[in-house]
């Protein structure tokens, strides 16, 4: 049917324009109060929706950033786990030693010294077993973590060192029965144990670095989330007000577009 083959009374065509307009709001706020939010898509606004696309984007890959920091950071709390255990093992056999350079009986100081080559394995075995999901820092491994959204724009690489017996002067080949040679190995015990303070310092450092960046992180990705709402959350007190008066003036529309089309009907009445 075209458009002129009937024809309304400016009355009832402006009523019925108005009524259209309000259908169109009213549906517009159902949409709002349904998503909670008043820019949905671009055609709603094309500057606050793409800004708040481009501000969720960067929450996104910030977010994907903060999965390499949290494995990082387990990665070198395994890391210091290892040293302690490690740390403690070399105390224990730094008694050994001290005990072996405080008797003249051979007997016993063979003994220590059988028990320090056993703690010298599970030394080399604790730095083996101190990885985390394919890193492993007391064997030479390196962590390399990306702050920035964009590859490169911030990083930290975390070098790891060997700390196996060898590695760290945790030997003797000398027989403890001269006391001498236990002295030594108590020597290189000490020496030992400074340089796991030393590497323990470093990686807490790096830590520091990393739980730091965390925590910006978190901030930075919260502060672009926010600034997204600002630009297309609506205000669900007013849309919801918004909905009660259109529903009024749809009502109000409708018995104004009766009232307009009665004096089309009262042609009727002359017949």
């Amino acid at each position: 049917m075209a458009i002129s083959d009937i024809s309304l009374t400016a009355g009832m065509r402006n009523n019925l324009l108005g009524l259209q307009k309000t259908a169109h709001q009213l549906s517009q706020t159902q949409d709002r109060l349904s998503s909670g939010k008043k820019v949905n898509t671009a055609l709603d606004n094309p500057t606050n929706f793409f800004a708040a696309q481009a501000a969720n984007n960067r929450a996104s890959d910030l977010a994907d950033r903060k999965d390499g920091m949290s494995e990082a950071v387990q990665a070198i709390k395994s890391a210091d786990n290892g040293i302690s255990a490690i740390t403690a093992l070399i105390q224990s056999a730094k008694g050994l030693a001290s005990a072996a350079t405080a008797t003249n009986d051979t007997l016993s100081q063979v003994t220590y010294e059988s028990q320090f080559v056993a703690i010298q394995s599970q030394i080399t075995t604790l730095a083996s077993d101190s990885g985390y999901r394919g890193t492993n820092l007391l064997t030479d491994g390196t962590l390399s973590i990306e702050f920035s959204q964009k590859t490169g724009d911030a990083n930290l690489t975390v070098n790891g060192f060997k700390s196996d017996a060898k590695t760290l002067g945790v030997t003797s080949t000398a027989n403890w029965s001269t006391v001498a040679n236990a002295t030594q190995a108590l020597a290189n015990m000490d020496n030992a144990l400074t340089t796991l303070r030393t590497k323990s310092s470093t990686l807490a450092s790096n830590l520091s670095v990393i739980t730091t960046r965390q925590d910006f992180t978190n901030s930075m990705i919260n502060t672009l989330q926010q600034g997204a709402d600002g630009l297309t959350l609506a205000d669900m007190n007013q849309e919801g007000a918004n909905m009660l008066m259109l529903q009024t003036r749809q009502s109000l529309g409708t018995t104004a577009l009766s009232m307009s089309s009665q004096a089309a009907q009262s042609v009727l009445r002359l017949f």
